[in-house]
């Protein structure tokens, strides 16, 4: 997916730029600081994602886009909140208010709803970051067994070791589900459906690990593993 970085602050293109090269389906195709050097790109250019700032020199980014007939899909990066009731009447893909995190990153870019045969298979994104003790951790997503919500925390259990997060388990479900084989199991487990060895009852054993079925889930568990 191609990309391009629209704001005023260099420091801004930095943070994206760094972002975008830990997410492997994210490809760079240019910079603009201001809103006639995007003009410019877009009409030179085939760009899937624009990270749009608002507030820019000779005209802001909402004036830029309402110029646009072809829109791609915009996430806005911006240090002021009051634009983002405007924004999403723009019809943006999410709203990131500076300054933001990595997880809070890849949480705008996996809203995009691209269709497989978009995405090349060697393009997909193969790991992720979690934060644990306050540093970027990367985790292949091939390694990950299950995730378990702890209260405000949650587990990521590997073969070999558990990781413990301050995070949602519903931050993982939207960016796991959709393109990857990770199943709600249970309201406090998503589970890694190429790890399951055999579903017992309302339990799947993955390795030595056995993990609950919600009977909440259990038709659609049944239906994912073809029972």
């Amino acid at each position: 997916m191609k990309y391009i970085i629209i704001d005023d602050e260099p420091i801004a293109h930095r943070i994206i730029e760094s972002y975008c090269e830990k997410t492997p389906f994210l490809e760079k195709t240019g910079n603009a600081y201001d809103a006639f050097e995007a003009l410019d790109l877009l009409q030179n250019n085939t760009v899937d994602l624009i990270f749009l700032d608002i507030n820019m020199p000779k005209m802001n980014g909402f004036e830029m886009l309402r110029t646009l007939t072809n829109k791609p899909n915009v996430i806005v990066t911006s240090a002021y909140q009051q634009y983002a009731v405007e924004g999403f009447e723009l019809n943006v893909i999410d709203y990131l208010l500076k300054p933001f995190s990595f997880p809070r990153f890849l949480s705008a870019v996996n809203k995009i709803d691209l269709k497989k045969d978009e995405i090349k298979e060697e393009d997909k994104m193969d790991r992720f970051f979690i934060k644990v003790d306050k540093k970027l951790v990367g985790v292949n997503i091939k390694d990950v067994l299950y995730i378990e919500a702890c209260g405000n925390y949650i587990k990521l259990h590997q073969k070999d070791k558990v990781l413990v997060s301050h995070q949602k388990l519903s931050f993982f479900d939207e960016m796991l589900t959709e393109k990857y084989p990770f199943i709600r199991v249970h309201k406090s487990f998503l589970v890694n459906t190429d790890h399951i060895e055999l579903m017992e009852g309302n339990y799947l054993m993955l390795l030595e690990n056995q993990v609950p079925v919600g009977q909440k889930y259990k038709k659609e568990v049944i239906e994912k593993l073809h029972i």
